[in-house]
């Protein structure tokens, strides 16, 4: 009898224990797909324990206590333990994370502090446990100190282990944080073919050192490798491009199903969409909009920042009032984004509504009955917004870049197309694409078809999952056969 993979999964979130974006679905739902589909892997999932974060089912057992150098002095570290669908979870406590005020601050050396000492006492917590995993699985610059600390160990019961990382959101490299991760002995090293400025920040270490780098779409996986996508480690990831591979997330399609969510005023699947139709009826009378159905009804559902290219909807929308449709607009964020958007509604308060907060419940009402969803974002990872708007029905139109391209398709691409693409970050090519997804919406059953195709997707995890486990053991293949990454000198 063989043994089981180990693979030790490492986040800053996870949902439900606590989400703030997208990386918080992954970390929660891959997991529990993972241990689905291969109950012989053992994957156990290490989190910070945030002050704020919930525990579904009972409350969380003590069962390690230790503790990490920290400048000149000692933080102690508590461990706790739960479970989520069959997966272990390992919640880990100190003063850095119970003190902080939210999952991730303004203030990048104090999350470094927190980040790092979460890292650390991951490490060392299995090593207390005797529990070594053939695979450290890290997400984000939150646990790139991970990779930092692995490589620097000078213990054998670390040799060996093989390490993957995961990109969300390459431009957030950790910037920021090379002093924290000092004040716990991470040294930066100059890694071959990264930047100099790179070699001092967490998630450029990590892409240096893992041996496998996923991105959460193909569409990304492509895209890191341009200048404009790369922040610029463009060179280096072009080095390393035999090791990238893109994995499309998925939808946790029990908690996004349109036949059985609780939240929406009428329930539907592709066969009963007709009931629809009350939805969107409830939208139109809870905004007072003007109530008929041959007048689309748009929604927004998104963060309002830079990213996300509201500023271009705001102005691509300007260049369409001339033909018939309404709009609900749903985010927070950056308070000049917001003001833009509280801008168009007082131009036009006949035909705009603007909420500028986060809303959960109101977002599956405008999932499930606007019929149109603008995503006109300047990058996109991956994102899930597409994917539940999809299921739901909205029709998606976005622009043409990472996991919106790989999961959206534009009537140039065939007749079984599901939504609209555009290409230029431009308020033109968005009008332009808004004009075309009009023209179409303007017979009702072409529109009806493309919400089926839509609906029928399979956005779950299980071909993720079956991805992931693919590549733990081929990375399990490598590292037998390869060995060790080597830096080259301390700096």
């Amino acid at each position: 009898m063989t043994d089981p993979l180990k693979v030790l999964f490492a986040a800053a979130e996870a949902a439900p224990f606590i989400k703030v974006g997208g990386l918080g679905d992954v970390a929660g739902s891959l997991p529990a797909a993972l241990h689905a589909l291969d109950s012989g892997l053992d994957l156990r999932l290490a989190l910070p324990f945030h002050k704020d974060i919930h525990i579904p089912g009972a409350p969380p057992k003590k069962i390690a206590n230790l503790s990490l150098p920290y400048g000149q002095e000692i933080i102690p570290v508590s461990i706790y333990q739960t479970s989520h669908q069959g997966v272990c979870v390992y919640l880990i406590e100190n003063a850095l994370i119970r003190e902080a005020k939210s999952v991730y601050s303004v203030d990048n050396y104090q999350d470094g502090l927190k980040f790092t000492s979460f890292c650390l006492a991951a490490l060392a917590f299995v090593k207390m446990l005797d529990w070594r995993p053939d695979i450290l699985h890290m997400h984000d610059w939150h646990a790139a100190p991970a990779a930092v600390a692995l490589n620097q160990q000078d213990d054998e019961f670390f040799e060996g282990i093989a390490s993957m990382l995961t990109v969300h959101n390459l431009p957030y490299l950790g910037q920021g944080t090379r002093e924290a991760l000092a004040v716990f002995g991470l040294r930066p090293q100059a890694h071959k073919g990264l930047p100099e400025w790179a070699n001092r920040l967490p998630l450029p270490a990590a892409l240096a050192l893992a041996d496998k780098i996923t991105t959460v779409s193909p569409g990304y996986a492509a895209e890191i490798l341009t200048k404009e996508f790369a922040s610029g480690l463009e060179d280096f990831l072009r080095s390393r491009k035999g090791d990238i591979q893109g994995i499309l997330n998925g939808l946790d399609i029990q908690s996004f199903d349109p036949r059985t969510d609780p939240l929406i005023t009428a329930k539907f699947d592709a066969e009963t969409i007709d009931a629809r139709k009350d939805n969107k009826q409830y939208l139109v009378s809870e905004f007072e909009l003007v109530p008929d159905p041959d007048i689309p009804l748009i929604t927004i559902i998104s963060r309002m920042d830079d990213q996300k290219g509201i500023d271009i909807a705001m102005d691509g929308l300007r260049k369409v009032l001339g033909r018939p449709w309404q709009a609900v607009i749903l985010g927070s964020g950056s308070p000049e984004i917001e003001a833009q958007v509280r801008e168009l509604q007082a131009d036009h308060p006949d035909r705009i509504r603007a909420v500028m907060r986060y809303d959960a419940e109101l977002a599956r009402h405008l999932y499930a009955g606007a019929d149109m969803i603008l995503i006109p974002s300047r990058y996109e990872p991956c994102g899930l917004t597409q994917m539940i708007a999809m299921r739901y029905g909205c029709v998606p139109l976005a622009r043409a870049v990472g996991g919106l391209k790989d999961t959206i398709l534009d009537p140039s691409q065939g007749e079984e197309f599901t939504g609209f693409l555009f290409e230029q970050a431009a308020p033109e090519a968005f009008a332009a694409a808004v004009e075309r997804a009009l023209d179409v919406f303007a017979g009702p059953p072409v529109w009806q078809q493309i919400q089926r195709r839509g609906m029928n997707q399979d956005f779950s995890w299980q071909a993720s999952a079956r991805e992931y486990l693919a590549l733990y053991k081929q990375m399990m293949y490598d590292k037998r056969t390869i060995g060790k990454v080597v830096v080259d000198d301390e700096i």
